[in-house]
């Protein structure tokens, strides 16, 4: 129970050097470039579900939107898988990093913007001042919607940062009261042990959803913005 709390968090290193890259790109393992006419079950269903979350993330955007199509993909896997893989004992979960997660919001969230004013610019600048505004709030508007704008990419990262970090330091809470327990009362413990299981396998189901509102947001910025 004196284990540092945030010990989970801190980016590991073999002799000294960061290997938080290895274990970003780790995850590309589990996703095959299939190579053979007839696929096994397991990557055809990966090639399913990729099609089914493509179709609808897809449904709302125009021509121009849908050229993201890769990258959206790419990102929901990335995330996703990460945070899955993050829940595996003794492992490592980026996502739990602000800085990178700022790092994946700030260019996708730039690069929506950028397109909107390149291609939109007088409905991206309408954005700024709402039709209809008293002239002596005109100013105000301006200022909040700017601050508005430029808060999106940090309430992307905050958002995935608190969701993960939340559930891991709960998880570790519950296990370290749970492994307490057992040499106090037997009973108590198996009720700690069963509200693990059960916050488990919410965990599991939060990895996943997060990936999917992330990149839900994202793709709506962009719909925004084509």
């Amino acid at each position: 129970m004196n284990e540092n709390l945030f010990a989970s968090f801190m980016t590991p290193s073999l002799m000294g050097i960061p290997i938080v890259m290895f274990i970003i790109m780790f995850p590309t393992i589990m996703f095959p470039s299939p190579n053979r006419l007839l696929n096994n079950r397991i990557i055809t269903i990966q090639q399913q579900l990729i099609k089914l979350i493509l179709k609808q993330m897809m449904l709302m955007h125009s021509t121009k939107g849908r050229t993201w199509s890769l990258m959206l993909i790419t990102l929901i896997l990335f995330i996703g898988t990460t945070n899955l893989l993050g829940l595996l004992p003794h492992s490592f979960t980026p996502t739990t990093q602000l800085s990178m997660n700022l790092g994946m919001a700030i260019p996708l969230w730039a690069g929506a913007v950028l397109l909107g004013f390149r291609h939109k610019t007088k409905m991206s600048l309408a954005h700024f001042l709402p039709q209809g505004t008293p002239t002596i709030l005109i100013p105000m508007l301006v200022i909040i919607e700017t601050i508005s704008l430029f808060i999106q990419p940090m309430a992307l990262a905050v958002r995935l940062t608190a969701n993960i970090t939340a559930g891991h330091l709960l998880m570790h809470l519950i296990g370290g009261a749970t492994s307490a327990l057992f040499s106090i009362s037997t009973p108590a413990a198996l009720i700690t042990f069963i509200i693990l299981l059960l916050l488990t396998m919410l965990e599991f189901a939060v990895a996943l959803i997060q990936a999917y509102v992330f990149t839900l947001l994202v793709s709506l910025y962009l719909h925004d913005n084509t």
